[in-house]
């Protein structure tokens, strides 16, 4: 069944200058926007989400925090469930964890892990972070791995990928999934697909749905800067030309794809901003308000 309320409206925080986002998450938590998240990568010159996402928990009183995605694999499993469930805490469960395998070999490669067995590792570190968020002991001979989220059974988990197993995590370990940078013609889809899977499982209500676009709105230079941006951050995937020309930059195209997200059924829609001027938070509140 979905959801027949208007959607969430969220920001994705920009990353090309970090000193700027405790001013952006007090901005943006004074207006009626639902989360800010925050992307993730190892190999790229973004801040490092977790640590980033609780100095703003502390810049915030209501807004909810999220990552998105998490690239799990590239993290220790233990240390994860510790910053993860701390982070929980910190913000008094207003954390979100969205969570995924990452794109890039890169990433895996920095890390020391073998890009071909992410998607495996990151089965395996689902059940140890669902165990662990419970307070049961880590592994045989080893007690817990504290402190205990604030949120019962661990902060909620959203999953973000293309792939089936992406969206079979959903009904296996996760309450929700995130989309990312696909229209809401082709997310419908996606959005079925892990309706489905939800199903298949036999999970209760159902599952949390995200749309992701990317924005920005202002004057000719923030639009300039946010392009770049998102070329640089799609470079790898050979199609940053087609990603640029995506970027949402009037008002009416963004409430337009707003309600045309809604219509397939997402909860909650984060519009990314890839530059960091500050006062497209006013804007778009003022857009979609």
């Amino acid at each position: 069944m979905r959801s027949t309320h208007p959607p969430h409206i969220g920001l994705g925080l920009p990353v090309d200058d970090p000193a700027l986002l405790p001013s952006w998450a007090r901005r943006a938590d004074a207006l009626p926007f639902s989360t800010l998240g925050l992307l993730d990568r190892l190999v790229f010159a973004n801040p490092e989400p977790l640590i980033t996402l609780a100095a703003l928990a502390g810049a915030t009183s209501r807004i909810r925090l999220q990552t998105e995605v998490l690239i799990a694999p590239v993290h220790n499993t233990a240390l994860l469930a510790k910053q993860t469930a701390t982070l929980d805490r910190l913000s008094g469960g207003r954390f979100t964890l969205g969570i995924g395998v990452g794109g890039r070999a890169d990433d895996c490669l920095a890390a020391g892990i073998d890009p071909r067995r992410r998607g495996r590792r990151l089965d395996e570190q689902m059940t140890l972070l669902r165990r662990t968020w419970n307070g049961e002991p880590y592994g045989l001979d080893l007690g817990p791995v504290g402190p205990r989220p604030a949120t019962p059974g661990g902060p909620r988990v959203l999953f973000g990928g293309f792939a089936p197993a992406a969206l079979e995590r959903v009904g296996r370990f996760g309450d929700g999934f995130l989309g990312a940078a696909l229209p809401a013609a082709h997310m419908s889809g996606l959005f079925r697909q892990v309706e489905a899977v939800w199903r298949k499982y036999d999970r209760p209500g159902r599952p949390h749905l995200v749309a992701q676009a990317s924005v920005a709105l202002g004057p000719a230079a923030t639009v300039e800067r946010a392009r770049r941006n998102l070329g640089d951050y799609y470079a790898f995937t050979g199609r940053a030309e087609y990603m640029s020309r995506g970027l949402l930059t009037g008002a009416r195209e963004i409430r337009a794809a707003v309600g045309a997200f809604r219509d397939i059924g997402a909860d909650e829609v984060v519009l990314y901003c890839w530059s960091s001027d500050p006062d497209q938070i006013d804007r778009l509140a003022d857009t979609l308000f």
